[in-house]
């Protein structure tokens, strides 16, 4: 698709029109932020979209988006037991942008950038830096390291959020993973579909089937992200024969109810969103405030299966440090 072409030019300018400051996403709301709001901002800066910044009800932490994606003083708090990179994920590279965690499956960080930074990112500390680009050469060592690792059977490619990228800057990534030969299943996380539903055109879903078996896997947090547009950018990718998956994070003041919850689970499985993960929030630092006591999490988690079908609950887990995969916590 040539990057003139309405689709294209809507999602590109939902990027270039992102708030970059507390001051500018406060603006419409008439009010200045906070010295708080302001310090935080210089240490974990602030990215929201046009389009994610209307769903907004109120500005202030009581309104769920505001508080996913508006810098707020709790997040330079030293919280106990949370760090900056808690997974160990540089440490777990073997070769730049690719992270190995698991016996089966690698992580490629594609972007850097999102189309919103959210307040309780796992990557925090690296998100909206400035990263090498996958060149030809890079790409080439990475097939070239897949092909060397046959027990790699999944790549997750993620970031930052890959959908920031163009298409053609996408299908490279996508093309040279598949080069190796040895990659059963191609996932996708972005949070496009809830922050950029734009950006869901027809060609990247073309570009996206091409690759198949490809699955991606959003990241809605609250039913007011469920919007007609939202549902439709994922309607859009579930007709084009690509399954979608949904990994809700419990977020303490955001979504920690069973009636929230419950009305999130069912909207995603109406959309034909799987929901597939309820994940405690990450122990990374300056996401402290977000984190739910594990006991409040699994009575929540009790009070949803017992309300939900198997269709639309997800499995409650935690991502531990040094574990071999994410720990059920039901």
């Amino acid at each position: 698709m040539p990057p003139s072409s309405p689709s294209d030019r809507a999602w590109r300018e939902q990027m270039r029109r992102r708030f970059r400051t507390p001051a500018a996403l406060l603006a419409a709301w008439g009010r200045a932020p906070a010295r708080g709001e302001i310090e935080t901002a210089r240490r974990y800066p602030v990215r929201v979209t046009p389009y994610y910044a209307g769903l907004m009800r109120r500005a202030d932490a009581r309104d769920p988006i505001f508080a996913l994606c508006m810098a707020q003083p709790d997040e330079l708090a030293e919280t106990p037991g949370t760090a900056p990179d808690p997974f160990d994920e540089h440490g777990r590279m073997p070769l730049p942008g690719l992270i190995r965690r698991y016996a089966d499956r690698a992580v490629l960080l594609a972007a850097a950038d999102c189309p919103v930074y959210c307040r309780h990112c796992t990557r925090k500390h690296t998100i909206g830096r400035p990263a090498p680009a996958w060149t030809a050469r890079r790409l080439r060592a990475l097939a070239d390291w897949l092909r060397r690792h046959p027990d790699v059977r999944e790549a997750l490619v993620s970031g930052g959020d890959p959908l920031t990228l163009s298409d053609d800057r996408l299908e490279d990534i996508l093309r040279a993973v598949r080069s190796a030969g040895t990659v059963d299943i191609l996932r996708l996380g972005t949070r496009a579909p809830v922050t950029l539903p734009q950006r869901i055109t027809p060609a990247l879903c073309r570009l996206l089937r091409r690759y198949a078996p490809l699955w991606v896997n959003t990241h809605f947090n609250h039913p007011a992200e469920l919007t007609p547009r939202a549902a439709r950018a994922c309607e859009r990718l579930v007709d084009a024969g690509i399954p979608v998956g949904n990994q809700t994070v419990l977020l303490r003041g955001v979504n920690d109810d069973p009636d929230t919850l419950e009305t999130l689970f069912r909207g995603l499985v109406r959309i034909r969103v799987r929901p597939y993960y309820l994940l405690q929030c990450d122990p990374v630092r300056g996401a402290g405030h977000f984190r739910v006591p594990l006991a409040r999490g699994r009575r929540i988690e009790r009070t949803l299966r017992a309300r939900l079908s198997g269709l639309a609950m997800p499995l409650y887990v935690a991502d531990v440090p040094g574990a071999s995969s994410k720990r059920p916590l039901c």
